[in-house]
């Protein structure tokens, strides 16, 4: 919705965004740099927020505003050039009507940390499936507004939910390479980033716009800080706060989250650094609060007085596959038992197809193992698709390292068709058959590799790893409830078949409950991983 300042009344729905604009009356060189707009907004509980707005081009600025408070939303616009009458002191009202669509990022509200700190719900409680892609840099004009939507409408058939993107520099380039650019153009017209390109924000806000119609979660990167490509080393934290303004104020309203940085290192997370200072910025302009994080390898510290600025926490699982399957995890597990309490995922492991590895087997097994330790969701990636690559460019052979060599020549609609990611929607169907935001991990529930989590006395969920061939033993099951009658299942993760077990009957009946535990183990239907479900009878 745009609308002009003029306009008396302006109709909005809950949770959509209300676009508003406003002309200068004063012409200016460089308006990005020389003025500041806010937009001070009062919803009919009283309550204030203060929002920014960015410039759009020639005279013409913009503010956008959500809520999913019904009423009258006054607003009235402040700037930093109180003589311009175009944009200070403006004036004028909001009407928030119900939504009645069927998108559940409307609907349901954007996302934010759940009560139990562990996971992520909407803002009307409703729990949220993390299952992110990562599509680092599918801003760019290599991928086509076409291939875009064919991405976006395969993702979203097997049942991803946060789209994981760079909104800033890119990893593995140099600054202002021609990779970096899409339909209208760089982002920036100087490498400080005092001179912003709107024309290529137009075409940014196509894409992420389509994302939340798809009901995708947009998990916006502000820019990249490993060292080889470091944004910090080129903008500078001036530089970079001022990209951040940018990007709150055209997506802040968007039920999005925020990714501070890619590749930063652990002591940002708890207020170390000029990237903390950055991040500290953020979280005290964004008027949404949305949550945030910093992708990195380890997780926050967990000391006594730490300024932790992550209200999610982020990890790094590992692109070498065989550490991805065996080592990390203890990684995931550190963080997770860190104070405060808050929801964990592997922002990135190895992506399908990297350098011919992470092949369906693995991208299986990081799933349960994380969702099964206690994971608020999990990411995956796929050659190609992250890099955007097409046909002759695969989009990460910087010429700023010496034309770096090629992880990947896959295309991005090669990675698309990559059989992990169905199998990982594969597992999220499953999970969202159950209470799964109220599974914590039980590895005391089994005791030979295999990974288990669930709700005690209602069911149980064990991940039992691939293991060598002729090999059909099952996993022993400890501790069972003897007072419950339980239905027990092999669930395929790479199929979704089901392969039925039958029934354990309760050993203790009616007041009875002196019964030992019960163990179940039952031989696998055959020598692959498998999720061994026990459910309790008659849980409804």
């Amino acid at each position: 919705m745009n609308l002009s300042a003029q306009t008396t009344a302006i109709n909005s729905q809950a949770n959509r965004v209300a676009e508003i604009s406003f002309q200068a009356e004063k012409s200016r060189s460089n308006p990005f740099l020389e003025i500041k707009l806010d937009v001070v907004f009062t919803d009919p509980l009283g309550t204030q927020k203060t929002v920014p707005a960015f410039w759009a081009g020639g005279d013409r600025w913009k503010v956008r505003y959500a809520s999913s408070i019904l009423g009258t939303h006054h607003y009235r616009t402040q700037c930093s050039d109180t003589g311009d009458d175009g944009l200070h002191g403006v004036e004028g009202r909001i009407e928030i009507k119900p939504y009645y669509g069927e998108n559940s990022l409307y609907r349901h509200g954007p996302i934010q940390v759940a009560s139990d700190s562990r996971h992520f719900e909407h803002a009307d409680g409703k729990p949220f499936f993390w299952l992110g892609d990562t599509w680092w840099k599918n801003l760019c004009k290599r991928m086509t507004w076409d291939g875009f939507k064919e991405l976006s409408a395969d993702r979203k058939k097997k049942g991803f939910s946060v789209i994981q993107i760079v909104c800033g520099p890119y990893p593995d380039e140099g600054p202002f390479e021609q990779m970096w650019e899409n339909e209208g153009g760089m982002q920036y017209h100087t490498k400080d980033f005092k001179v912003i390109n709107p024309e290529y924000w137009n075409y940014a806000d196509r894409r992420l716009q389509h994302l939340v119609d798809a009901e995708f979660v947009p998990a916006i990167v502000g820019a990249w800080g490993r060292a080889d490509c470091d944004a910090m080393k080129n903008v500078g934290v001036d530089g970079l706060k001022r990209h951040w303004r940018y990007l709150i104020a055209r997506y802040g309203a968007y039920p999005v989250v925020w990714i501070l940085a890619g590749e930063l290192h652990n002591d940002s997370k708890w207020g170390v650094g000029p990237w903390a200072e950055v991040g500290r910025y953020v979280g005290a302009i964004d008027p949404y609060q949305r949550p945030i994080t910093i992708h990195s390898g380890g997780g926050r510290r967990g000391e006594k007085g730490d300024n932790v600025l992550i209200s999610y926490d982020m990890v790094g699982g590992s692109h070498d596959q065989a550490v991805a399957i065996s080592s990390a995890i203890s990684n995931f597990t550190s963080t997770y038992s860190k104070e405060p309490a808050m929801p964990v995922l592997v922002g990135e492991a190895v992506y399908e197809g990297h350098m011919q590895t992470g092949f369906p087997y693995v991208q299986r097994h990081l799933f349960w193992m994380y969702m099964l330790s206690g994971a608020a969701g999990h990411t995956y990636g796929a050659a190609g698709v992250w890099h955007a690559s097409v046909e002759g460019n695969p989009g990460c052979a910087s010429n700023a390292f010496g034309g770096r060599k090629v992880y990947d020549w896959t295309t991005w609609r090669e990675g698309m068709n990559y059989p992990g990611s169905t199998q990982l929607g594969i597992g999220k169907k499953l999970l969202k058959k159950y209470n799964w935001s109220q599974f914590e991990p039980h590895p005391e529930w089994v005791e030979d590799g295999s990974f288990a989590a669930g709700i005690p006395g209602e069911v149980r969920f064990i991940y039992l790893p691939r293991r060598n061939i002729y090999n059909w033993t099952g996993p022993e099951v400890k501790n069972l409830d003897p007072s419950v009658d339980w239905h027990v299942y092999y669930f395929d993760p790479g199929t979704g078949r089901i392969f039925d077990q039958g029934t354990i009957k309760a050993k203790a009946k009616g007041a009875k409950t002196s019964s030992e535990p019960v163990t179940f183990k039952m031989d696998i239907p055959s020598p692959q991983d498998w999720v061994l479900v026990l459910e309790r009878i008659g849980r409804g």
